[in-house]
């Protein structure tokens, strides 16, 4: 009976240490944090930035019931932007999904002139140097560019360019992504960011003064898994 309630004793020592182990702060898992709940109806923190003209941003009902962001410009370029830290040592992707209408087709979308794209989700990270501006790496929606091309903004070369979805093909239907920041802005930037700073949406066509429609479902962040690139 003695050893019996000794083993019994030892056992639950051992869970209690086991449970005080998993909720000790330095071994808690990073999980998924949504930051656009586009789909609640909430657009908390997200800011509006305007280059040129508005964008038109405003929450609908798809016909399934669901809520989603939708964004209409008539020659114009403003954005949404979010201003949140977010640690890339433990959520280093972002996962977002879109749908566009149909591309803005810009003479040249390498060129400035053409610098307009019916869906664009980007992050921004501390520049380089004191008192540096921000460096992006800018998701688009191209129209030409095949998908995977990468380009220097032609504004900028704060800011680099990534064809994630191109062309008509998929227009009018919903495209998700997933992409390692951390090592996409190692990739175009040549250095390793441990952070983030902020997340912004865009639909423009200020430059082509041309239209488009686009659409954004909820944007969130989490730790990497087996099917993410690393650096």
């Amino acid at each position: 009976m003695f050893s019996f309630r000794l083993r019994k004793c030892a056992a639950m020592a051992v869970g209690f240490c086991i449970a005080l182990v998993s909720l000790a702060p330095g071994v808690v898992h990073a999980q998924e944090t949504v930051l656009g709940r586009f789909s609640a109806g909430d657009l908390t923190g997200w800011e509006p930035k305007s280059f040129e003209g508005e964008t038109s941003y405003r929450l609908i009902k798809e016909e399934g019931g669901e809520t989603v962001l939708e964004a209409v410009s008539e020659a114009a370029a403003s954005g949404l932007v979010l201003k949140r830290k977010i640690d890339l040592t433990k959520t280093p992707i972002l996962i977002w999904r879109w749908r566009i209408e149909r591309p803005v087709n810009p003479p040249d979308e390498l060129s400035k002139e053409g610098d307009d794209f019916a869906a664009r989700v980007y992050f921004l990270a501390p520049g380089a140097g004191w008192l540096s501006f921000p460096d992006s790496v800018v998701y688009v929606w191209a129209s030409g560019q095949p998908v995977g091309s990468a380009w220097p903004n032609p504004y900028t070369k704060k800011a680099h360019m990534v064809a994630v979805d191109s062309g008509a093909g998929h227009a009018g239907q919903w495209r998700t992504h997933r992409r390692n920041m951390r090592a996409d802005f190692k990739r175009y930037f040549g250095r390793d960011i441990t952070g983030i700073t902020h997340i912004a949406i865009m639909t423009d066509t200020d430059n082509s003064k041309l239209s488009a429609r686009g659409w954004y479902g909820d944007i969130r962040v989490a730790p990497a898994g087996p099917e993410d690139k690393t650096r």
